[in-house]
């Protein structure tokens, strides 16, 4: 039986690939410089090209459930840790302007926080401690996650701060923190407003 992906593969490098060549040439000879780091859960539904309109060389990315960030101090039994590589690398190496958190509606990960966790995902269950200070003592109603959803974001943005070289560059002001919930069902994403503590939706400040 052929596989589907296999087929895709094939249609990539004989349709789309022409298009993108000189692009693609041009990245190689030249190397990336992306000024975006994105950190995005790994849910399928979000797809970071399609949503920000870019293309090859434009976001250096990293996603893992629910789009978490790591402390910055590491593991007490010497782990590695991706999340956290990918910061200081995007940070210090590629010199990214801007970090964004994007998380979403309906996340599995958030769900689990209120859930038991199967016994046997017992990295599932310590990677979702980075999550918990965002969980609510309440039931998870469709407005409990979506408040958690968005208050586990805005915990992140705090977390990245502890990165040494992300708060002297957010404080030089040559690096910015976003953060970013997407509403898989309309399409709208709320950003997070540091003045207020609120999410906005973009639709209304690319308006304004």
């Amino acid at each position: 039986m052929p596989d589907e992906l296999l087929q895709r593969l094939k249609r990539f490098r004989e349709d789309a690939f022409p298009r993108y060549r000189v692009q693609f040439q041009t990245l190689v000879d030249e190397g990336q410089h992306p000024t975006t780091l994105f950190i995005g859960c790994s849910d399928s539904r979000l797809v970071p090209y399609l949503l920000t309109g870019t293309g090859p060389g434009e976001l250096f990315m990293v996603r893992n459930v629910g789009a978490l960030v790591p402390p910055c101090c590491g593991t007490s039994d010497g782990g590695h840790h991706g999340t956290a590589a990918a910061i200081e690398f995007a940070v210090l190496q590629l010199k990214v302007k801007r970090i964004i958190v994007c998380g979403h509606s309906h996340c599995g990960a958030i769900r689990a926080l209120y859930e038991d966790v199967s016994p046997e995902a017992v990295n599932l269950e310590a990677w979702l401690d980075l999550a918990r200070d965002a969980v609510l003592p309440v039931c998870p109603s469709p407005e409990a996650l979506r408040r958690t959803e968005q208050r586990t974001i805005a915990l992140q943005l705090e977390r990245l701060m502890d990165y040494a070289m992300v708060r002297q560059r957010v404080d030089a002001g040559e690096l910015t923190l976003h953060g970013w919930h997407y509403q898989i069902e309309d399409g709208e994403v709320n950003v997070f407003d540091f003045q207020t503590g609120a999410f906005v939706p973009a639709s209304l400040l690319a308006s304004l």
